[in-house]
């Protein structure tokens, strides 16, 4: 298991965490292998998040991970990337004012999926129950309850029917804390 010990999280041996202190961790977090986390603002994670492996969350602005979020395998969540698309040249050896960067906000709702090896570009909000097809690269925000590829929007998720499962799950829950 990994060298960092936080309370009601799972970290495996090879996971990385840089910024520990901007970072917010709610209860009942899974952070595989091979995930990056590398805050330099603040991020939250809420409670019954996964991170599965070989994902990254990066880039110098704040990020929101609401509860019951599933980021996939290979995911890149980035609050910050060069723009190449006018004045700015360069990369990260580069000075600042010499690169035409983009740091804004990500926010992933409640009970939204991220689908493997899916990109979520600086600025986007994901709304609740939202869920993001395989390779999807979002570069806008994405309505509550949607099933997307990319910023296409295929079908509607069942919100009913998640939100009684969730309900069961809340009764079972009590149900156990009760017993104990």
């Amino acid at each position: 298991m990994n060298k960092i010990n936080i309370k009601d999280i799972t970290l495996f041996e090879f996971t990385k965490i840089i910024g520990l202190d901007y970072i917010e961790f709610g209860k009942n977090i899974i952070i595989d292998d091979f995930v990056l986390i590398y805050a330099t603002a603040p991020m939250k994670i809420g409670n019954n998040v996964h991170i599965a492996s070989f994902s990254s969350l990066t880039g110098g602005e704040e990020l929101i991970i609401e509860d019951f979020v599933a980021i996939s395998q290979g995911c890149r969540i980035l609050t910050g990337t060069d723009d190449f698309t006018n004045w700015g040249f360069g990369n990260s050896t580069i000075d600042e004012k010499y690169r035409n960067t983009k740091r804004e906000k990500i926010s992933i709702g409640k009970f939204s999926i991220i689908g493997a090896n899916s990109v979520v570009l600086p600025g986007v909000t994901i709304g609740e129950g939202a869920t993001v097809g395989a390779g999807s690269v979002v570069t806008k925000d994405l309505e509550p309850w949607g099933v997307y590829i990319g910023n296409k929007k295929l079908k509607e998720r069942n919100k009913k029917a998640v939100l009684e499962n969730y309900n069961r799950y809340l009764d079972d829950i009590s149900e156990r804390n009760f017993n104990e």
